[in-house]
This record gives structure tokens, C-alpha cells and sequence, in this order.
């Protein structure tokens, strides 16, 4: 099954459009030898992008052990400023520098090629001594590149500050503020991005209940897509987050095996119909209200 590649950005890493994201493993404790069947059977038919993070429990142990043999066939991103868990706020640029070791550590890997300032605030984008550390870490072949993770006012001022290669920023069809907000400006600067939460949660589905998915509940209720009732919702919903003008790759997380694959097959039908996209785009602009911000 052959998988689309795109070049994230300037970076020049040309990434599978599916990616692969590691926090539903990481917090869910998925057993070592299903992690390891997964990313296994979805390397062995296209992927070659991970990401991962810091506060993702286990994760990125959990990936060391898993990429064991294979981490030259991937591009291996992780993300840092929440060591002690997501609503920890580690942005001392010492605990910045341990967390980058200690992931490296983890991994089981001598750099990354991506690491993420995590969801941090516009005020801690413009502390010079937190993305230096980055830049250090870099300078000494540590991490290739450096991004941004995160959504709205902060991550337009990440664009904005012209220091970072590439962007993870939540783009589907309940999250669509950076289409027209940052994503442009983010072309122009040849920054890489990066869509987290493309299939936003999947929380249009009856078994999905988490407080996390809340938020996309409320607002999908309301869009009310007339696709979120046929079996193709899903695959619709990631073809509109590949449709995204700027977008290079999608992560996508999950603890079933074969599961990435069914999402590539979606992803290979290619891009939406100009008639679909544009559907759903209206139907975004008719209902979304101004507190309808990029998600977390």
C-alpha cells in the first residue's frame, strides 16, 4: 500500500502523511509486544514519522524499546516543558535541558529529529533563555530541528518569532481557527505542519465519552456534518485535515494493531473534492463562534 510523502517544510524531511502519535500509548500502558506489532506493520508499509512527548506517561520508553533495530527508518520527534506531567509548567531552561537528555535516554537514541516546545504560553515563546536551550541542543547535534506545539494566540506568536522549523497545530473538522489564522503566515515562512487531532477525537462517535474530547463534542453536535453518520465519517474527516492547504502530515495515534493502516488506505484516496472541502468549510464559518479556539 503505498503512502503519500510530503517535505515538512524546510526541514527537508519528506514524512508519510499519516504519522504515527504516541500519546494514546504512552497514557494507556499498551503492552510492549502490541506497541511493537503496530509500529512494526506500519513501517513495514509506509510510516516513517513518530512523534511523541515528554508527559506522554510511558511513551517515550515505550518507543526506545519498540524502535530497537529501526530508528534510522524513521524521523523520531518528542516534545518538551511538561517533564512532570501535562499540567506541569517546566520551563526552566535547566529542567528544559534535563528533559531533552532524559528523553534522548528514554529513546534510546543519540538526537531527534524533532523537539517541540509543548503548548507553552506566548510569554515563555519570547524568554530568549528558553529557546535557547533549544538552539544549544541543536548546536551540539542533539535534536535536527525545532518546532512549536500548540494552538491559537501562542502559536501565531511561535510563527511569528521566525525561530522555529516546523509547527504541530490541532486542524480538523471541530478545530479550524488556524486554517485561515496562522496557516498562511506559516506557508510563507516555510514553516513544516504539523496537524494534531486530525480526526478530532473521533467525538462523534457514541463511545466517546473522555472530558478530553468534550470540547469537540459540544461543537460537532452543532455542525451537525451530514458524513458523521455513515461509515465513511472517519476517513472523511482525516481527508479534510490532508486537504488543509499547508498541511504536510497528520498524527494519528492508536492501540490497535492495523488500525494506522486503515488510516493510510483513507489517506490514499487523496485530497477531498473542491464541492466537499468547501462544504465543510462553510459549514464551519455558518456555526463556529468566537470561543471556538485551537484545542489543546
Amino acid at each position: 500500500m503505498p503512502i503519500e510523502r510530503r517535505l515538512l517544510g524546510r526541514t527537508g524531511m519528506n514524512v508519510s502523511v499519516v504519522g504515527f502519535g504516541g500519546s494514546e500509548t504512552g497514557y494507556g500502558g499498551t503492552a510492549p509486544k502490541v506497541l511493537a506489532t503496530i509500529l512494526g506493520q506500519a513501517m513495514d508499509n509506509g510510516l516513517n514519522m513518530i512523534d511523541t512527548a515528554a508527559c506522554y506517561g510511558d511513551g517515550e520508553a515505550q518507543l526506545g524499546r519498540a524502535l530497537a533495530g529501526r530508528r534510522k527508518d524513521v524521523y523520531l520527534m518528542t516534545k518538551c516543558g511538561h517533564a512532570t506531567g501535562f499540567l506541569g509548567r517546566d520551563w526552566d531552561p535547566k529542567t528544559i535541558a534535563r528533559s531533552i537528555d532524559r528523553s534522548l535516554k528514554l529513546l534510546r537514541t543519540d538526537y531527534v529529529d524533532l523537539m517541540q516546545l509543548h503548548s507553552c504560553d506566548a510569554a515563555t515563546l519570547r524568554d530568549d533563555r528558553v529557546l535557547g536551550v533549544l538552539i544549544k541542543a541543536r548546536d551540539a547535534g542533539k535534536v535536527r530541528y525545532i518546532g512549536y506545539s500548540g494552538d491559537s494566540d501562542d502559536a501565531q506568536c511561535a510563527v511569528e518569532s521566525g525561530v522555529f522549523d516546523t509547527l504541530q497545530i490541532s486542524v480538523s473538522i471541530a478545530d479550524q481557527e488556524a486554517i485561515e489564522r496562522i496557516l498562511p503566515e506559516a506557508a510563507k515562512r516555510q514553516i513544516g505542519v504539523i496537524a494534531k487531532r486530525p480526526l478530532a477525537n473521533a467525538a462523534w462517535r457514541a463511545d466517546s465519552s473522555d472530558g478530553y474530547s468534550a470540547p469537540y463534542r459540544e461543537r460537532l453536535k452543532k455542525l451537525n456534518y451530514e458524513f458523521l453518520s455513515t461509515p465513511d465519517a472517519a476517513a472523511i474527516a482525516l481527508r479534510f485535515t490532508l486537504s488543509v492547504p499547508g498541511v504536510a502530515t497528520a498524527i494519528v495515534g492508536t492501540t490497535k494493531p492495523g488500525r494506522w493502516e486503515q488510516n493510510a488506505a483513507a489517506a490514499a484516496a487523496g485530497a477531498l473534492s473542491a464541492a466537499e472541502y468547501d462544504s465543510i468549510r462553510a459549514r464551519w464559518r455558518s456555526v463556529a463562534d468566537a470561543s471556538w479556539v485551537g484545542e489543546r
